[in-house]
């Protein structure tokens, strides 16, 4: 794997190293003695899939109180997704500044987002899977979000959303 530094400190992009022969390729997404090697997190503890029918449907901003956080690594297994981690650790130098980077099952990325960020997405196809790896569990009532479109942040998403849910529907008026 390759492990390529993303704009703010806590995000990085992780290319897989693909091994091709006749049959296709195989290629390690996921070790945790590489990711422990490159001083990040190691406990991956829970998978979850998000699919989506439409180009155009949004999820996010999400996020989970302290101490709750999550740490995630994200890649699509079928479709594409510009996503969105927004930094949101007041004390941090990049505190609300985001970085978007297109995943997709072609390209074939990751991204490893630290606790501390909110993180989103828009689908760029129909019929797009998303792949998450969290190292926390999951804890309904921590949950929070925050306006994909608040001027603070003012993420350039490449598309205009066309589906959400109600949750981040109702987050549209909250500003961080």
């Amino acid at each position: 794997m390759k492990f390529i530094s993303a704009r703010l400190d806590g995000l990085v992009i992780v290319e897989p190293e693909c091994q091709i022969d006749s049959r296709g390729f195989f290629a390690r997404t996921y070790s945790s003695k590489e990711f422990i090697a490159m001083g990040i997190h190691g406990d991956l503890t829970e998978t979850s899939v998000s699919y989506n029918d439409t180009r155009g449907t949004l999820r996010g901003m999400h996020y989970q109180h302290s101490p709750y956080e999550e740490a995630k690594l994200v890649r699509v297994t079928k479709g594409a997704v510009f996503d969105v981690a927004v930094d949101i650790r007041p004390e941090s130098p990049t505190y609300l500044q985001w970085f978007g980077v297109e995943l997709s099952a072609q390209n074939r990325l990751a991204i490893y987002i630290s606790k501390g960020f909110a993180h989103g997405f828009i689908t760029l196809e129909d019929c797009t899977e998303v792949l998450y790896q969290i190292t926390d569990t999951f804890n309904p009532k921590q949950c929070a979000g925050f306006a994909w479109n608040d001027p603070k942040i003012g993420i350039a998403w490449p598309i205009v959303p066309i589906k959400m849910s109600e949750s981040d529907y109702s987050n549209a008026n909250l500003i961080i």
